[in-house]
């Protein structure tokens, strides 16, 4: 067992409907360590069945929480955050035992997934409608905006935290029910949040967390005629299939997808703060991040320096046990992620990039791997169309500013891209020229609850975060009224 300063918080059943429940077959699911490979615990598979009675619990649940004041709903959002950030370290660890990151980046996780409780609170009484200059004197226009009604999110295992609350907090500050259904490799962060806000006085039946089958409980969510709004985030093959299925009823959908993002460094650029945004970037998560830098373009004439900098950092990461004092890089999700990873590595050795560290699997076995850096990386190779997921940094070199857009936007993502310059007029016109929904410019970390996360081209639908964030759970209802002039 963990341990927790409050052992309430590691769950092993459903919250449905304000309930704590098994699945109706009393079938599980081991969550695992991936670290260790040992049991964490056991969470309910559950399937088709729970998830419409979650469903119908949130149907029941809309009309109170749609009337209730704004206010009053920003209150028990502020409170939820509140428990969260007290429960901060021992909500790191479970996150950390089912998903494996270092504790320190868990315990960041949990202050930027409560953000967006804290920020949604706020924002939720900032729902404005519009009046709008008419066409007759006798009429007027308003313009209402309006809670969309029952929502359903699928997340994904590597933020198993922050990826929920950015999906709830919005949805239930505008007044809808939300039923979140979590990885299956690490359901437990989900659960735990679930056991603070019933703490926080949120009402049986507008947050509800169902775990077990991805395609019975998606199939459901995805086809429910109840269900008005879905949010995805993961991969973009997925999120095609899911967009399909949620074709069948019109609902609208939100959908954060693949990414593979540029990271692109200019002669002009500051060497060491690029390094420093590249580590970042590259291998927090150990690489297992929508937004990392997937593809390391650097020009020409510092490429050699910023090779030997950034190899010379790379080689003070520890990998190791997340739970694990001074570690740095924690495992990779599964043995799966592992082969991806090997796979790239392999083609880009046979298409003629040079290892320069790392490169196979870690000494700590498992699905530790050790953080890799490969140069001579060109076009032809896999990594410079696929997202690798993974601590693999390849370093492309390029000549000229159009060439590296040219490469850059190459690609049917746009979620994040990066690049580094001190050239004002050289930072608008890359800016402006990359194909990407997010831009850090001389930073490598680009995620806050105050700004919209999304992409563009095939990395997905909407924004998550910011005061944008909120137009994805509202209805615009536009009234007519006439007969003033008598």
């Amino acid at each position: 067992m963990l341990n927790l300063k409050d052992p309430e918080l590691l769950r092993q059943q459903c919250y449905i409907d304000g309930a704590w429940v098994d699945a109706d077959n009393g079938a599980t699911l081991d969550v695992t360590n991936p670290a260790t490979g040992e049991l964490v615990a056991r969470v309910p598979k559950m399937g088709a069945a729970e998830t419409r009675r979650a469903i119908e619990a949130a149907e029941r649940a809309w009309p109170a929480w749609k009337r209730k004041p704004a206010k009053e709903r920003s209150v028990i959002l502020r409170r939820w955050f509140e428990l969260m950030m007290a429960a901060q370290e021992d909500l790191a660890v479970i996150l950390t035992a089912e998903q494996g990151k270092p504790l320190a980046e868990a315990k960041g996780e949990i202050a930027y997934g409560a953000s967006y409780l804290e920020w949604y609170a706020e924002e939720g009484k900032r729902v404005y409608g519009d009046t709008i200059p008419t066409h007759q004197a006798d009429k007027r226009v308003v313009v209402l905006k309006e809670p969309i009604g029952v929502c359903a999110a699928v997340t994904p295992w590597n933020f198993p935290n922050a990826m929920i609350t950015r999906k709830a907090g919005p949805a239930m500050a505008a007044g809808c029910p939300i039923v979140v259904k979590p990885a299956s490799q690490t359901p437990l962060s989900a659960l735990a949040i679930a056991v603070l806000a019933e703490r926080a006085g949120v009402p049986a039946g507008v947050f509800s967390v169902v775990t077990g089958s991805a395609a019975a409980i998606g199939g459901e969510l995805t086809a429910s005629p109840i269900v008005r709004k879905f949010s995805f985030t993961g991969s973009t093959e997925i999120g095609r299939e899911l967009i399909a299925q949620c074709a069948q009823t019109v609902k609208k959908v939100s959908m954060e997808l693949g990414g593979n993002a540029p990271f692109i460094v200019f002669d002009d650029a500051d060497l060491d703060a690029a390094v420093e945004g590249a580590m970042i970037s590259k291998y927090r998560n150990a690489g297992q991040t929508c937004v990392c830098a997937n593809r390391l373009y650097v020009q020409a004439g510092v490429y050699d320096a910023f090779a030997e900098k950034f190899a010379a950092a790379v080689a003070q990461l520890k990998v190791g046990n997340g739970l694990e004092a001074g570690i740095t890089q924690g495992p990779m999700i599964d043995s799966k992620a592992v082969s991806k990873v090997e796979e790239h590595i392999a083609d880009a050795l046979a298409k003629g990039g040079t290892l320069v560290a790392g490169g196979k699997r870690h000494a700590l076995g498992g699905s530790f791997f050790e953080p890799t850096i490969i140069t001579g990386v060109t076009q032809a190779m896999k990594v410079a169309k696929e997202e690798t997921f993974g601590p693999l940094a390849p370093l492309f070199k390029f000549d000229s500013e159009a060439d590296v857009v040219a490469m850059a936007n190459d690609t049917e993502f746009g979620l994040a891209s990066y690049f580094y310059s001190r050239d004002i007029g050289r930072i608008w016109r890359v800016a402006e020229q990359l194909e990407y929904g997010m831009i850090g410019i001389n930073t490598g970390i680009i995620s806050n609850e105050a700004a919209p996360f999304g992409g563009v081209k095939q990395s997905g639908l909407g924004r998550e975060g910011s005061h944008f964030g909120m137009d994805d759970y509202l209805e615009v209802k536009y009234l007519l009224v006439g007969g003033l002039d008598r």
